[in-house]
């Protein structure tokens, strides 16, 4: 209720398409993520990709945030096929800006590479059922 009643006004003062919003809605989306609401989470993943995208350019470190975000919900719902390009994307986005061994890169890359293991290991799974 905290982040639903901040988030309203956060809209109502600074406006829909503000980066604070946007990072408003990212927190919320992520709260829902670890509690498994996945349905709830991924609009407010999209609207606040949408909304960084908007202010901040599609190679913007923070549109890599929201990118890995978004994976991540899909990794944890084994959607893996829609998370890959995600992750390769924000990976993309902070090699380009951030360099190869910045901490945000790093975990993107490993968020990325943990995706791609599980999606393996889920695919030997069903050969073998």
């Amino acid at each position: 209720p905290l982040y639903l009643r901040s988030l309203s006004i956060g809209e109502k003062q600074l406006g829909a398409d503000h980066l604070d919003f946007a990072q408003g809605l990212n927190n919320l989306a992520e709260l829902y993520r670890t509690q498994g609401r996945y349905a709830e989470a991924e609009p407010l993943y999209l609207r606040s990709l949408s909304i960084r995208e908007k202010q901040l350019g599609s190679d913007h470190p923070l549109v890599a945030t929201s990118l890995n975000n978004l994976a991540l919900l899909y990794a944890s719902q084994g959607r893996y096929a829609e998370a890959e390009p995600l992750y390769q994307r924000a990976l993309q986005i902070c090699e380009q800006n951030l360099g190869i061994a910045h901490p945000s890169t790093m975990t993107v890359r490993g968020n990325y590479a943990k995706c791609l293991k599980e999606w393996v290991a889920s695919r030997q799974q069903n050969f073998l059922l």
